[in-house]
């Protein structure tokens, strides 16, 4: 259970930070940079929720 609140967490912080990069920032190593970030976030997420789907806990 807590990791799955982890990966919606990663991907929660991949779309806010997302947003500040193509709505707020002007600045372009820094759009870069956090655009990298967010982008590392989403596939930590993904690759966590995978691993929660194919690995179901036993009751």
């Amino acid at each position: 259970m807590w990791i799955s609140f982890g990966s919606m967490g990663c991907m929660f912080l991949a779309m806010a930070l997302m947003f500040l990069v193509k709505n707020k920032l002007n600045n372009k190593p820094i759009k870069f940079i956090l655009g990298l970030i967010a982008y590392i976030l989403l596939f930590i997420g993904f690759i966590t929720m995978i691993y929660i789907i194919a690995n179901p806990t036993r009751a």
